[in-house]
């Protein structure tokens, strides 16, 4: 997912590179009186769209340059208009826009009232051009392949997916197929906020764009007027092991959906207060006899399944759909799992597939200095099923970036030095983000304040009031409204 000496040295960790990156911030682009081409939307009173353009590499800017999809949920209270506050919502990969479109029904009325609200595709991403593009048929690469090959032929097969998809995306986006990393994300952020002519910023990231907020956060510590992590990763793990917390995560998660179920009359998939041992007996099955699907769609087999069952464990609110579409694949239909299967891999209601899955892969392996080989990604299997043995059922290696060129500029280490307190919110039920990276985010950085968040949901802002309260709070007066040391949510 993811050239020279002169950009590793811009993207060195040493202090004294980040520090001279963050002086000279402001005078990476020249504001103009509306660099933007800010334009109303009719649809959306308050919003404003336009463009943005910054290079696709910044230590050589005649390589071209990207054009951001921007916009912005202008401030409800002009008079009482602290300034912007950007935001992201994570992925990495997914396009950013909507919540400046949305902003009423992502956030509370104190940062609608008191922020312009700004949000874009970050580069790759959305409808920001170009965006990665690695193929026509999400279906091939992440459909079919049998992650339980029962000989070595099938094992091949795998093997050869993850070629042609990694082969294929080089050849669709050599141009700037590693410029679109977390590092980069980070500089289009300051080149914004220099843009819209503030010396100092607000931040809101949510999961992935908590390791772009702290990328940001320490590329230019001056810059920061207030950030807030919300479900954050640990910045420290490498991307094998953080794919192992993760994975625990949603293990977790599941047991709780199971335990919730098999004490719950109502529940779908109860089988007789076993729905764990119903899962394992449907998974084996799946894995023996995929369900037919629809015309042209892959079956449901125990990938395909698995891919729904993470779907809809990002939030407790789906759990209810889970339940039933386990019960029906049950009796032979599989047509729940494939509808969640579909929506975690942003499947469009048209057929067609927005390209989220795709950033994701090449910008994380843009931002990993690791590529394992396809024998230590099959020696690694071992570590995913000790903490996911329901859930981690592939018996082979993803080799998610073992084919794909080498990263030119993997994402710094972060810590915050000298942006001052920044807030980082877990939550306790989280299975993507769980709360354990969450701590080690806030110990990483400098002064890192962790708010810890009582629920089953992926994220915690508008979890309950207490956590809304006490980011909308910081968020307005990040002087005199830090969270308490140890704050907890519930």
């Amino acid at each position: 997912m993811i050239c020279c000496a002169a950009l590793l040295a811009a993207c060195s960790t040493d202090p004294g590179v980040q520090a001279t990156e963050a002086r000279h911030s402001e005078s990476s682009f020249d504001p103009a009186d509306d660099p933007f081409g800010w334009t109303p939307l009719d649809d959306f009173p308050g919003v404003e769209i336009g463009t943005f353009t910054v290079p696709i590499d910044y230590t050589n800017p005649s390589r071209g340059t990207f054009e951001l999809n921007i916009a912005r949920h202008l401030a409800m209270r002009p008079a009482g208009r602290i300034g912007s506050l950007l935001v992201n919502p994570g992925g990495p990969g997914v396009a950013g826009v909507d919540f400046a479109l949305f902003a009423d029904l992502n956030f509370g009325q104190p940062l609608l009232d008191r922020f312009d609200i700004v949000a874009w595709d970050p580069r790759g991403t959305g409808q920001s051009t170009p965006a990665i593009d690695c193929t026509d048929d999400l279906d091939r690469f992440f459909g079919t392949g049998d992650i339980t090959p029962d000989d070595p032929g099938e094992r091949q097969q795998l093997i050869d997916l993850s070629k042609e998809f990694t082969t294929d995306c080089v050849d669709r986006n050599g141009n700037y197929l590693q410029y679109v990393g977390t590092n980069n994300s980070a500089r289009d952020i300051d080149a914004i906020r220099a843009a819209l002519g503030e010396a100092t910023i607000s931040y809101l990231g949510f999961s992935y764009g908590s390791e772009l907020g702290g990328v940001w956060a320490t590329l230019f510590p001056a810059t920061v007027r207030a950030a807030v992590l919300d479900g954050a990763v640990d910045p420290t793990a490498a991307q094998e092991q953080r794919g192992v917390e993760q994975a625990k995560g949603f293990e977790e998660s599941f047991d709780t959906f199971l335990t919730q179920c098999s004490t719950d009359n109502d529940c779908p998939f109860r089988n007789d207060g076993d729905p764990a041992g119903a899962f394992d007996r449907l998974a084996t099955s799946l894995d023996e006899s995929p369900l037919p699907s629809a015309n042209g769609r892959p079956d449901v087999s125990v990938g395909v399944a698995l891919t729904g069952v993470y779907q809809a464990l990002y939030s407790e609110t789906d759990w209810p759909r889970l339940a039933q579409a386990l019960a029906d694949a049950q009796h032979g239909d599989g047509g729940g799992l494939l509808a969640l299967y579909d929506e975690y891999n942003f499947r469009r209601d048209d057929g067609t597939w927005d390209n989220s899955l795709e950033a994701f892969q090449v910008i994380s392996c843009a931002d990993a200095p690791e590529r394992p080989t396809v024998e230590e990604s099959d020696a690694q299997v071992p570590d995913f099923q000790a903490v996911a043995p329901r859930l981690a059922r592939r018996t082979v290696g993803d080799y998610f970036c073992t084919f794909f060129p080498p990263a030119l500029d993997p994402r710094i280490a972060i810590t915050g030095d000298g942006a001052g307190p920044i807030v980082v919110v877990g939550t306790t039920g989280d299975p993507a983000t769980p709360l354990a990276g969450s701590r080690k985010m806030a110990h990483a950085l400098e002064d890192g304040r962790l708010l810890t968040v009582v629920a089953n949901q992926h994220t915690g802002y508008l979890a309950n009031d207490c956590a809304t309260n006490s980011i909308e709070s910081y968020l307005v007066d990040p002087t005199g409204h830090l969270p308490a040391e140890g704050l907890r949510c519930a």
